[in-house]
């Protein structure tokens, strides 16, 4: 049996802002469910990404420590380079965190970086 990655879970503690950063990125986060432990957010040929909260975590997990400092970096391919730029406008504009602005990488890549409402970099690319 093969192994193939299916959800990637992120541990929020505030699910109503963490829908609106990913809905701002534009994946299909359904903002109108706010209020529950555990949202999935469907992606178009990847894994799905589950956003769950601190508190139902605690629940199964008890000596869960809400981690400090960036453990995972999340990174959304664009379809080119004007793309990553318009993004991370878009995202900043909106008033999230940018950590670093658009720049042409020296692996071929045009690349920047946004913060979600927890801190975890999630990253914007495309090739050059």
């Amino acid at each position: 049996m093969a192994v193939v990655p299916n959800t990637i879970d992120i541990v929020v503690s505030d699910m109503g802002k963490s829908l609106a950063f990913y809905a701002a990125l534009g994946l299909n986060a359904p903002l109108d469910r706010a209020d529950e432990p555990q949202v999935e957010i469907a992606t178009p040929g990847a894994p799905t990404i589950g956003l769950v909260s601190e508190q139902m975590v605690r629940q199964s997990n008890p000596h869960w420590v809400t981690p400090v400092g960036q453990r995972v970096t999340f990174a959304c391919r664009c379809d080119d380079a004007a793309e990553v730029d318009a993004v991370y406008a878009h995202m900043v504009a909106a008033g999230h965190t940018g950590l670093k602005e658009p720049w042409d990488a020296f692996w071929g890549q045009r690349y920047a970086f946004l913060a979600d409402p927890d801190g975890n970099r999630v990253d914007l690319f495309a090739e050059l």
